[in-house]
């Protein structure tokens, strides 16, 4: 056909690639998919109008003829039941029948009626004293069944038409029987009358309405009756505490046969989760406790948590969650359950599981004793990520209720049975999981101070624990406590859940524990026990930290998050016990250094010793550091000291102490040293007090004295001003009995300036140390622990007051009446013949000291004395100190080792590493002759003369802790003598400059001479004043 010119009759070309056809024959499937479906939902909606209408045409049927029958019971027997006699509710009567039929709880008329039915019942009770003949006639067991039925139908009625007209009825909810005439009073004690546990069918009574729900309702009423202050103040128990009683003490009992009904609806979780029950009900919170059902109805509760199912009804409101609630309530009796003589094993372990599990959900609860707490530190985690806050009453029930004595029945109850013999029984892993699972939670929880004590001297869980623990140690073989907690996998190590409990409550011990009973009397365990738990815990730090590829260093940055860590996943646990094992071998270590027990290696772990890992842990952000920071004692002191070393190297690297020209240089009087340094230095930055310092000393005469300051005059300035401020005649700083120095209580006293000056001589110390200058100033241990804000405890004391010390040991071993002695909590405070009188505790004039209140009285003394009396000098001279010094520096060593690193080695001289290390100047040489007498009569010194030797040439009598090579600058001998002395030259004493180190020696012509003339210059100070 040719063209027309027309477009439109051209062919269209679908570009999608589809032809018209396909697309049309999509469109169509769709349209028949829109239409099957519209046709589904026609008949759906068809079928649901006749359902409704059905169900409507019945309930209106069943309400017409209940009408009828209602029409046909006020004729029968009056609209409010006066012709009813006893024969009207046997089972041949029509009278229950009917009524049942057509009640209804909404309809106030039938409320009436069965009021007035519930009182006609009690009355013919009352007169014919068988509740089986009123209904039962003469022949019960033909006509049971009915009877029954009636029965429980009735108690239910009485039940549901409490629970509608709660709110109307709220006055009289918690009313008693003895208000007789009370509508609320007459119901409940109708399904009291009808739930007696003697008559024949209670079982199915009990049943019935625990299939129906009861306990719900019956949650609902006690909730509307509790906050009715108007309430009945009687004795004797209200009417609704007796219907809770009869139906929870029967469900479950013998001879029961109950159904099981929902967990849901059960009595543990309906009415245990009601804030403070036990307030309302006081004779259910005894029958609860003493007669088994706290058995029964928590391993009802172990048995839903093990599944996992979320029984609890919704929470009353965000301060009373159901969980704690419910927690509260159990733990309220779980102290008088345990002390039942039949109290079992599977019970212990059935309250520690359900305790465990809702203990786990429960936010921190913090301590109301903010002051004065002497028995610990802030050691457990805080979550701050928690918006949950419980009420503060609903905190104090769970608190309290965890008391030492709870706690004490607790460990005796699960260990009652524990094996004597060295084997493992299944009943000992049992408990320890259970008990160490329930006190892990309870720790991070509540606040320690009553705990810890409680548990370190009212049970004997230390030793239980520890000899677990031993035992599986010694066979190599620990057991899984993985069933204990869901959290926790099958290869999850079995010495987690008994360390995250043993180091906790045995570092409490410690630290209440004197060093008689710990050293002479070895309790609680023995030194032999003691180097044992050392070598666990250290094995078991390592595998924390090292051997565990990296869960733990991942956890600690991000621990505080518990909505994402549970307490008990494996996670947290690691997390916690990496610290506590941290603080006990700490703790341990502390002991130790006191007075030896064990090898000091035997805190290093073999694989830190390593120089690979002490290279690894200079380095920031690597595992080794995070190790040397958390458990430094698992690295050798040695290494530690190179570490420590090589910072203080880079510290002076970065405040420019290469620089040609120096910044500061101070003019110091001799005769006036601390008063110049003082007004010089104390005004320095912190970046000033780092960088190099250089001085010029001025004579009495005002000239200043020769000599260009090399770092050798800086040094004797620091020996100087050390040795004139830390002078106890200066009177910042007293002494102990054994000549260890410590801030004066009373400084104040003498200088006005004094919290200044103690800031300045921090800085002067931490300048000491920053330069690597040691100096001769041997401090108590119990300040030096200041320098890592440490708490001093009462095995502290000796060294500050031994008497003092023993007349507290007295007391606290003291068999008679302390009272008798009329002490009370205070301490009077004697500085410089004045007397102050200061309170331990608020009121503390008018606290007699007792028998229970002794311990607290000991440890308050003792930390007045330690801490208190010391507490602003010692915190002036910290912030001084840490101008120079990081505290993360000083995180990696004991007391005894910052002693070190501040005057240096203790150990006696070793004269071949002198001799390797040493220079010589002026003519001398190693080879020289006088050199060699000289070695030769050091060698042969005492150790006391050769420490008075070092003293005379570096102003310190111990070495460097690394030895030698190390002393800044190196140790030189000179020789004092021209060419050609004369005998002038050779009858003059050695002499030192001890700013350089050195030893200025005259050429001697025989070992005779030299070795008088040394020992005469040693003895006598000689130094500058002889050159």
């Amino acid at each position: 056909m040719f063209f027309s010119g027309d477009p439109s009759t051209r062919k269209r070309v679908d570009l999608g690639g589809r032809s018209s056809k396909e697309r049309d024959r999509q469109k169509l499937l769709e349209q028949t998919r829109l239409e099957r479906k519209r046709r589904l939902g026609l008949r759906q909606q068809n079928s649901a109008a006749l359902k409704i209408q059905k169900c409507f045409r019945g309930r209106k049927a069943v309400e017409a003829e209940r009408a009828k029958v209602r029409e046909q019971f006020h004729i029968s027997f009056g609209e409010r039941c006066q012709k009813v006699d006893g024969n009207s509710f046997n089972s041949e009567s029509e009278f229950l029948r009917q009524l049942l039929f057509f009640f209804n709880a909404r309809n106030s008329s039938d409320c009436v009626l069965l009021v007035e039915t519930c009182r006609l019942l009690q009355h013919f009770v009352r007169v014919s004293g068988n509740v089986m003949n009123l209904f039962g006639s003469t022949d019960y067991s033909s006509k049971h069944a009915i009877v029954e039925n009636r029965v429980k139908r009735l108690a239910f009625a009485c039940l549901q038409a409490v629970h509608h007209n709660r709110d109307q009825l709220k006055d009289q909810l918690l009313m008693s029987p003895e208000s007789s005439s009370v509508p609320t009073v007459i119901l409940l004690e109708a399904v009291v009358t009808l739930t007696d546990p003697n008559l024949p069918w209670v079982c199915k009574v009990v049943g019935y309405l625990s299939q129906r729900n009861t306990h719900g309702l019956l949650r609902d009423i006690v909730l509307t009756g509790r906050n009715v202050k108007t309430r009945d103040t009687s004795q004797s128990r209200s009417s609704l505490e007796r219907v809770v009683t009869l139906i929870a003490s029967h469900i479950g009992q013998h001879p029961c046969s109950c159904s099981n009904s929902d967990s849901r609806w059960s009595f543990s979780s309906q009415l245990l989760s009601i804030p403070f029950l036990w307030q309302h009900f006081p004779y259910l919170k005894e029958v609860f406790a003493t007669r088994g059902l706290s058995s029964h109805y928590i391993h009802q509760m172990t048995l839903c948590f093990h599944g996992h199912a979320n029984v609890l009804p919704d929470d009353i409101s965000h301060e009373f969650p159901g969980y704690a609630c419910l927690l509260g309530n159990i733990l309220e009796t779980a102290g008088a359950a345990f002390s039942q003589p039949n109290c079992t094993f599977d019970m212990a372990i059935d309250f520690a599981a359900v305790s465990t599990f809702l203990l786990e959900a429960l936010p921190p609860i913090k301590s109301s004793i903010t002051a004065n707490s002497t028995l610990g530190e802030a050691e457990m985690a805080v979550d701050e990520e928690f918006v949950e806050v419980l009420s503060k009453d609903l905190e104090r029930q769970i608190s309290n209720a965890i008391d030492p004595l709870f706690l004490q029945q607790l460990v005796n109850v699960l260990f009652k049975d524990a094996s004597s013999s060295n084997g493992m029984h299944n009943a000992d892993v049992v408990a320890v999981g259970a008990v160490c699972a329930f006190l892990h939670c309870t720790f991070n929880i509540l606040p320690l101070e009553r705990i810890m004590t409680a548990l370190a001297y009212r049970t004997e869980l230390v030793p239980i624990l520890w000899k677990f623990m031993k035992r599986c140690h010694e066979r190599q073989q620990w057991p899984s406590l993985s069933e204990q907690t869901a959290h926790l996998s099958g290869d999850a190590p079995g010495w987690l859940l008994p360390l995250a409990v043993f180091c906790p409550v045995y570092k409490h011990m410690l630290m209440i524990v004197d060093n008689e009973e710990f050293y002479e009397q070895e309790k609680p365990l023995s030194l032999k026990d003691i180097r044992g738990l050392i070598i666990i815990l250290k094995q078991a730090l390592w595998q924390l930290l090292w051997v565990i590829p990296g869960k733990s260093s991942t956890f600690q940055k991000s621990a505080t998050n518990f909505s994402d860590h549970k307490r008990l996943s494996i996670h947290f646990i690691q997390h916690k016990v990496g610290i506590v094992t941290s603080e006990l071998l700490t703790q341990l270590q502390d002991w130790n250094n006191r007075r030896q027990f064990t090898p000091p290696s035997d805190f290093h772990a073999q694989e830190a010793v390593d120089d690979i890992f002490v290279s690894q842990a200079a380095v920031e952000n690597t595992r080794a550091y995070d190790i040397l920071k958390q458990a430094p004692f698992l690295v050798p002191f040695t290494s530690r000291v190179k570490i420590f070393t090589s910072q203080l190297a880079a510290a002076r690297q970065r405040n420019g102490h290469n620089a040609a020209f120096t910044r500061h240089r101070f003019r110091i009087r001799r005769d006036h040293i601390f008063e110049d340094a003082f007004n010089q230095i104390s005004v320095l930055s912190e970046e000033d007090l780092r960088g190099m310092i250089r001085v010029t000393f001025v004579n009495e005469f005002g000239v200043e004295e020769a000599g260009i300051d090399g770092g050798g005059i800086f040094k004797d300035f620091m020996e100087n001003i050390t040795r004139a401020a830390f002078d106890v005649q200066y009177g910042l700083f007293k002494e102990t009995t054994d000549h260890l120095l410590y801030p004066n209580p009373g400084s104040g006293l003498i200088h006005d300036r004094h919290l200044q000056f103690f800031h300045f001589l921090g800085s002067v110390l931490g300048k000491a140390m920053f330069e690597g200058i040691l100096v001769d100033i041997p401090f108590a241990t119990f300040f030096l622990s200041k320098l890592k804000q440490k708490y001093n405890y009462l095995n502290d004391l000796p060294s500050l007051d031994p008497e003092l010390y023993r007349h507290l040991l007295f007391l606290k071993h003291y068999e008679g009446d302390i009272s008798e002695l009329e002490l009370y909590f205070v301490i009077v405070n004697n500085e410089y013949g004045e007397q102050t009188e200061e309170e331990l505790l608020p009121g503390g004039k008018e606290m007699r000291v007792t028998n229970e209140n002794v311990i607290t009285f000991i440890h308050l003394i003792a930390n007045h004395r330690l801490n208190f009396q010391i507490r602003h000098q010692s915190s002036h001279f910290l912030r001084g100190f840490q101008q120079l010094i990081q505290k993360d520096w000083m995180e990696m060593f004991n007391e005894h080792e910052l002693q070190l690193l501040i005057s240096g080695s203790l150990e006696g001289m070793d004269v071949n590493d002198l001799r390797a290390n040493a220079h010589y100047a002026g003519g001398y040489n190693e080879e020289h002759q006088v050199i060699h007498i000289f070695w030769e009569v050091l060698k042969n010194f005492p150790s006391d003369y050769q420490k008075k030797f070092l003293k005379f040439v570096t102003g310190c009598s111990r070495g460097p802790l690394l030895g030698f090579k190390y002393l800044e600058p190196p140790f030189c001998i000179q020789r004092a003598a021209p060419g050609d002395p004369s005998e002038e030259d050779l009858d003059r004493l050695p002499t030192s400059a001890t700013c350089m180190n050195l030893l200025k020696l005259p050429p001697y012509r025989s070992k005779e001479q030299l070795e008088m003339k040394l020992m005469y210059a040693i003895n006598a100070d000689a130094g500058f004043d002889l050159s």
